[in-house]
């Protein structure tokens, strides 16, 4: 009798525990902590703030006649020499998606209060996080470094379509004879830059006021660049503030802070709220810088 007093007492004080959780008079939607509240709030506002810079993309993506082909710009793979088209960046996404595999069960052992489970899971996901950095980090190297892209320049020009060259309008370029320039192997559609200069194809025009006359194809278009390196680093800046509060957060749990308050340990399913966010969006700059 006396443990069952004890065990009504204890859940009446969690649900009354659970009605008080927000101080003033007000109960928590939900039953979800103020904590939680205020992350979603957050997370929903920087979702917004990621559309807009997806959309603007796709915006200037669609309006340009011409655009670099994912295929061609995303090949290289470390310490291999060969054309891999996104064999690179579809394992930064595979390392990204199983730390929030990681994350989950993190979350898991904090509802079992299992500190060294807590511990041992969020460890995993730090380490997935500045994995993917670092893969982060060496894109970026080959495209500034190796191809010579910048915010504002492009090398990659996108002067074929289906094997047919382009005209900076977007028609067909001609040969001599009449005929459509097609795209041949050796062509290199990337270009490179020797000896500080680059090695720009030149392309003759048989057609309009050009006609006759041979030019040099121009850059691609500055906005892939400048788009490029503006929103994967916004999203890696996520990536590293997420690996930061992951880090103090696992220290603190490994110091019995959270083990203290007897809450599942609620910190860290707000931070896996987070984690797993900034999962969500990777997947969404994988489907549009990568795959269309």
């Amino acid at each position: 009798m006396a443990d069952t007093s004890v065990t009504h007492a204890h859940d009446t004080h969690e649900h009354e525990g659970d009605e008080q959780l927000w101080e003033g008079g007000g109960k928590s939607p939900m039953r979800a902590s103020y904590g939680k509240v205020m992350m979603w709030y957050f997370l929903v506002s920087d979702a917004f703030t990621f559309a807009g810079f997806l959309i603007a993309y796709g915006a200037l993506r669609f309006s340009m006649p011409t655009w670099p082909e994912p295929d061609f710009v995303f090949a290289s793979f470390p310490f291999v020499k060969a054309h891999w088209p996104l064999i690179f960046v579809t394992v930064m996404t595979f390392i990204l998606i199983f730390s929030s595999v990681t994350m989950v069960r993190a979350v898991q052992e904090g509802h079992r209060e299992n500190q060294r489970g807590v511990v041992f899971w969020m460890f995993l996901t730090i380490l997935g996080g500045a994995s993917f950095l670092g893969c982060q980090a060496y894109e970026w190297n080959t495209l500034i470094v190796g191809e010579n892209m910048t915010v504002s320049q492009n090398p990659f020009g996108r002067h074929v379509a289906d094997g047919i060259y382009l005209n900076a309008d977007g028609s067909e370029a001609k040969n001599e004879d009449g005929t459509p320039k097609t795209f041949k192997k050796d062509d290199s559609y990337l270009l490179h830059k020797h000896d500080g200069k680059f090695d720009i194809p030149k392309i003759r025009y048989t057609t309009g006021v050009d006609a006759g006359k041979t030019t040099e194809a121009s850059f691609g278009p500055p906005a892939f660049g400048a788009l490029f390196f503006f929103i994967t680093g916004f999203h890696g800046f996520h990536v590293f503030s997420g690996v930061v509060f992951l880090t103090i957060i696992m220290l603190n749990a490994g110091g019995s802070l959270y083990a203290a308050r007897r809450n599942g340990y609620e910190m860290v399913e707000k931070i896996g709220l987070y984690w797993h966010f900034v999962d969500l969006v990777w997947v969404f700059v994988f489907l549009v810088f990568y795959l269309l």
